[in-house]
């Protein structure tokens, strides 16, 4: 199955999924949700909106995060999220700009990735990476 498309996968994806989400969707809860929403999108090419008495629906590449208060029936807890991003270190700069806490600076990875390790202020932890090794991709 390694060799069928992202496409068509999500086309034959049983109809208990909403268009647009996969599987799996993070969901980061948070009393300061214009604050999080904002840091996430300075560092990242995040694209999304709001709606009324919704979680804010961000996608990062193909992937959604959901971002709310918990709407009063949960308690804020922090994430670690895995993100594929074109260039580690221009991401890795702009985190450190918002404010983001360096655990790790940038490096290259056994596997074959480039990675670096941030916390934002909100307590949640992003590793953040590319793909160096010439293994296939997604995309391309």
């Amino acid at each position: 199955m390694a060799d069928v498309s992202v496409a068509m996968r999500r086309r034959d994806m049983p109809g208990h999924i909403r268009e647009g989400y996969g599987c799996v969707t993070p969901r980061l809860i948070t009393r300061d949700v214009a604050g999080l929403v904002a840091f996430i999108r300075s560092v990242s090419d995040a694209s999304g909106d709001g709606v009324p008495e919704r979680p804010v629906e961000l996608r990062i590449g193909d992937s959604l995060i959901m971002v709310s208060d918990g709407g009063g029936a949960r308690d804020a807890m922090p994430a670690m999220l895995y993100v594929y991003v074109l260039d580690v270190d221009r991401t890795f700069q702009l985190a450190q700009d918002a404010g983001a806490e360096v655990i790790e600076e940038p490096g290259d990875m056994p596997w074959g990735d480039r990675r670096a390790t941030v916390a934002d202020r909100w307590g949640n932890v992003w590793q953040i990476a590319t793909a160096c090794d010439p293994g296939p991709r997604v995309g391309t």
